[in-house]
């Protein structure tokens, strides 16, 4: 599961920048190993020798990186870790690429299409749905607007009209 994504150098020492999508970000500092999937599709693991918080985001050091150049290889990682080594959602709780592929109908059973993608705005994240015709849907993913989630059967329930003004 995709977890953050490593950004630029920090400092001189091999420490890098993290961009964290766990809540809270600091989290992500949890998992002390992490599965890096690079720029040109080559992955590779890397243990987490140091992180802590900087400012709003998060630094780390991973093993065998000790200077700025061989941090620099790392910019633009996507930082993953093993779904198995992640806790279970509580009780209406999703990880959100669980719900990634499910179709999506409304309280009138009107279909919305699948969920594509999320993205996150101001007022919480939104859930991005497309039908076969490629027309898109975006619904708040908040507990008011998820009515039934059924991921046994792929499927989503959502208070949401199917057409906005």
């Amino acid at each position: 599961m995709e977890l953050g994504r490593l950004g630029a150098p920090f400092g001189i020492k091999g420490w890098i920048h993290v961009e964290s999508y766990t809540d809270p970000p600091a989290g992500l500092l949890e998992y002390r190993e992490w599965a890096l999937r690079l720029a040109n599709g080559e992955r590779l693991t890397r243990r987490v020798e140091q992180g802590r918080p900087q400012g709003a985001a998060l630094v780390a050091q991973l093993e065998g990186v000790a200077d700025r150049e061989a941090a620099a290889k790392f910019t633009g990682a996507v930082i993953e870790v093993e779904r198995a080594a992640l806790p279970d959602p509580g009780e209406r709780e999703y990880y959100r690429a669980d719900l990634v592929g499910c179709r999506v109908s409304n309280l009138e059973g009107a279909d919305l299409g699948t969920v594509s993608h999320f993205i996150d705005a101001p007022r919480g994240a939104v859930m991005v749905t497309r039908t076969p015709g490629g027309r898109e849907h975006w619904v708040l993913a908040a507990p008011a607007h998820l009515r039934r989630v059924d991921l046994a059967a792929r499927a989503i329930v959502v208070d949401w009209p199917a057409e906005l003004e």
